[in-house]
């Protein structure tokens, strides 16, 4: 029987911080929740059972690596302060791919939870096949 991963999408911000849930097993991401610290989001990887995590990286559209100070303590500190794997993945464009999306305001998961859910999307089509699918 193969093992189900559960995996967390993070689009990360200095003010907030957009969450999606998926797992290894359907390879669909959906909006979660935005929370506001890295202490409540320590929470939710606890509450989800999260196994991996799926950290959008905000590389420049010319391809320059992510090197914002605050997005890298916010890193390492998802690194030394949870167990679960940390993977950076590219999220250029998943914001404006978010607003993109039809529906009013009350319709639809907030731009943050959207984004999330893009990069984690993104990531699952891309490595699924490694999962046994």
């Amino acid at each position: 029987m193969k093992k189900i991963f559960n995996l967390l999408g993070i689009d990360w911000g200095e003010k907030r911080i957009g969450i999606a849930t998926g797992d290894s097993d359907t390879c669909l991401a959906l909006p979660f929740k935005t929370v506001a610290t890295l202490s409540e989001l320590k929470g939710v990887i606890k509450e989800e059972e999260t196994e991996i995590i799926v950290l959008g990286s905000p590389d420049k559209m010319s391809g320059v690596k992510a090197n914002n100070p605050k997005w890298l303590n916010f890193l390492n500190k998802l690194r030394s302060e949870t167990d679960c794997v940390v993977e950076v993945f590219d999220e250029r464009l998943s914001s404006l791919a978010g607003d993109a999306l039809e529906g009013t305001k009350n319709q639809k998961a907030g731009r943050d939870e959207i984004a999330a859910a893009i990069i984690l999307q993104d990531y699952l089509e891309k490595n699924c096949s490694k999962y046994g699918r």
